[in-house]
């Protein structure tokens, strides 16, 4: 169950990061609004999450997949460009929390 809401987290904190790219600097009503119960809602999961889930995995499983997720979010929709180094930084994000996964954190 832990990493059910570990993936809810995850989706909830990458709608909202995608949702402050259309807050305008929170100048707009409803993106900013998507932005903070977005954010609300990951912490509150990723909180839950915390019950069964160490805090070393989960929050490299959270930061890490929501740092790649939201980087190819910007590429395939926002018009971000993907590099080659841009690329190797995503793949290195993914293999470090792998590597920390496999490291027998409890």
């Amino acid at each position: 169950m832990g990493y059910l809401l570990l993936a809810g987290a995850i989706a909830a904190e990458v709608g909202a990061t995608t949702a402050m790219k259309y807050s305008d600097g929170f100048s707009r009503l409803w993106p900013s609004l998507v932005t903070a119960l977005g954010y609300l809602v990951a912490f509150a999961l990723l909180a839950q999450t915390l019950k069964t889930v160490s805090v070393g995995s989960a929050y490299a499983i959270w930061s890490g997949a929501g740092t790649a997720v939201v980087a190819l979010i910007g590429t395939l929709f926002l018009g971000e460009g993907m590099t080659v180094t841009k690329a190797a930084g995503i793949a290195l994000i993914i293999l470090g929390v792998v590597v920390l996964n496999l490291g027998g954190a409890h």
